[in-house]
């Protein structure tokens, strides 16, 4: 598995903002433009694009985190991929580092609000009926005080900075290059009084009350989209998603295969000889399981439709049962008397009771 945050040397609890700024500063090293002829910069350059595709949207970042792909690793092939995760934004930074380009960009771009994770966690048997779950999530929305200008009385004056434009300029040698304002942020416009509630930031965090519907039948990690329940958007963009991982505890007696379950069920050599009437607990309570005489140790017997559900569909995978022959350690002296009996109409060898002492007798007289 190839591991995007090793390549764009971030630690895997990096800001999207980290992200971004170790993207653009290889990308600049890496460029094509840069290393004309020089393979091994290009092979480079593709890696750290591919790595940004997925980890520059938050949305595919959380299912890299999660599973370990993000349906992007065969993206690498320049920037035909622009748009996702500030991409285009970043590739617009490093056109201008090489041709002194300007695109024209008046105040912010609207901007999609991050994506977030939850994390939850069910037993086997919740996963089998599916499982309604209320569920708080802390999020950023839009400040009701001051309908997310930031602002408290919507007062704002032209930045200092840029002079209003939302962008600062800068001289190269024969190129003027143009840059967003760090100050206002290509508003073009700064606060006078910011609002007390959000601090001038336009968005507050709260605890919103969701209900969850988990599938019957849902598979350990399996993710779940709930549209527009992310952060906010910035400056009119959408919110961002919210993604439900869930997790599956293990089960004492179930081990889950697919959509079958399996577990062991204990039974004496005599019941695996003359056979026997077992009541076995699966899912869906308790099932008869005839095991007929002579079953051998591992035997495997099907409780058709008892295992767990098909997601989609109405049918439920088995539930297999897998017979253990318990020995006994220890034996009454009845019991002996009739397993050798046993033994001797079978012509079965054994160690006798008598065999045994006197094996025993030997080797403490050659020990004397």
């Amino acid at each position: 598995m190839k591991d995007y945050y090793e390549t764009l040397g971030v630690a895997r609890d990096a800001t999207q903002d980290e992200i971004k700024k170790a993207f653009r500063q290889l990308a600049l090293k890496y460029h094509p433009d840069r290393n004309q002829g020089n393979k091994a910069s290009e092979e480079k350059f593709k890696e750290i694009n591919e790595a940004y595709s997925c980890l520059g949207d938050a949305g595919k970042r959380s299912q890299y985190d999660a599973t370990g792909t993000c349906g992007t690793e065969a993206f690498g092939a320049g920037f035909a991929g622009a748009g996702f995760g500030g991409f285009g934004e970043v590739f617009e930074d490093i056109f201008g580092e090489f041709f002194g380009a300007t695109f024209g960009r008046r105040g912010p771009r609207p901007e999609r609000g991050q994506d977030l994770r939850y994390d939850v966690e069910i037993d086997l048997a919740e996963a089998a009926q599916g499982k309604k779950l209320s569920i708080k999530v802390p999020r950023s929305v839009s400040c009701a005080e001051c309908h997310g200008t930031g602002s408290a009385t919507g007062a704002t004056s032209a930045c200092p900075d840029c002079r209003g434009t939302g962008q600062v300029r800068y001289q190269q040698g024969f190129f003027s290059v143009a840059r967003t304002c760090g100050k206002c942020r290509g508003t073009g416009r700064t606060i006078e009084r910011p609002c007390e509630r959000c601090r001038g930031a336009g968005q507050v965090r709260v605890e919103r009350d969701l209900t969850i519907n988990i599938p019957a039948g849902v598979e350990d990690g399996m993710r779940f989209r709930v549209s527009g329940e992310g952060n906010a958007g910035s400056y009119g963009g959408p919110p961002g998603d919210l993604y439900v991982i869930v997790g599956i505890k293990e089960h004492p007696g179930f081990r889950r295969d697919g959509d079958d379950i399996i577990s062991e069920e204990p039974v004496s050599y005599a019941q695996a000889a003359l056979g026997v009437d077992l009541e076995i607990n699966t899912l869906w309570g308790p099932e008869k399981l005839h095991v007929p005489p002579g079953t051998q140790p591992g035997g495997i017997f099907r409780l058709k439709g008892k295992g767990m559900p098909r997601m989609g569909k109405k049918s439920k995978g088995d539930h297999i049962v897998r017979v253990k022959v318990s020995i006994p350690v220890k034996l009454s002296d009845k019991q002996r008397e009739l397993l050798e009996e046993l033994a001797k109409l079978s012509g079965e060898p054994f160690l006798s009771k008598s065999s045994l002492k006197d094996k025993l007798r030997g080797m403490f007289a050659s020990g004397s």
